[in-house]
C-alpha cells in the first residue's frame, strides 16, 4: 500500500468575519455611485507606493500577461506580480450596500486579510488600514470619508 498525503483544508473564517461576509454585491446597472468625499487607495507595503482607486464600484486586481483576453483594472505586474504569486485575475474589491468588500476570484495562491486566508468567491468586509495579501504581495487599504 502506498502512502497517501493528507491535504490540510483551509480553516473557515472567524465567526464575526463569516457573518459579515454574507453581504452581496449590487447587481450591475444598480450600483450606487461612490459617495462624494469617499476615497480609496492601496499602499504597497514594501515600496510605499500608493495606487488610488476611484470612479467605479468594482476593481479587479491581478497581473497582465501577453495575449490575456480579460485584463485586471489594477495590474500588479510592475510589483513582481508573477514572481510573488499573483494570478491574472486574482481578486476584486467591490463597493456594496454593506461597505467595501474583497473577494478572491479563485486565485492559485490565495488572498489574505490581516494574515487570515479567505475562501474564494465569498465577499469579505474591509476596513480602513486592513492589510491585503495577494499571493505574497501585501497592500494596505485606505478608506477616506
Amino acid at each position: 500500500m502506498g502512502f497517501e498525503e493528507k491535504q490540510e483544508m483551509p480553516k473557515p473564517p472567524t465567526a464575526p468575519l463569516m457573518s459579515e461576509a454574507l453581504g452581496k454585491p449590487l447587481a450591475p446597472g444598480h450600483a450606487k455611485p461612490i459617495p462624494s468625499g469617499v476615497g480609496f487607495s492601496l499602499k504597497m507595503v514594501t515600496s510605499g507606493q500608493v495606487i488610488p482607486l476611484g470612479g467605479q464600484n468594482e476593481f479587479t486586481l491581478g497581473r497582465i500577461t501577453e495575449g490575456q483576453p480579460i485584463l485586471p483594472d489594477i495590474d500588479l505586474s510592475p510589483y513582481e506580480g508573477y514572481a510573488e504569486g499573483v494570478s491574472r485575475l486574482h481578486a476584486a474589491i467591490r463597493i456594496t450596500e454593506r461597505g467595501v468588500m474583497i473577494v478572491d476570484l479563485g486565485s492559485s495562491n490565495g488572498t489574505r486579510i490581516n494574515g487570515q486566508k479567505i475562501v474564494p468567491n465569498v465577499n469579505y468586509p474591509l476596513k480602513d488600514g486592513d492589510i491585503i495579501a495577494l499571493g505574497r504581495i501585501k497592500m494596505q487599504i485606505t478608506i477616506r470619508r
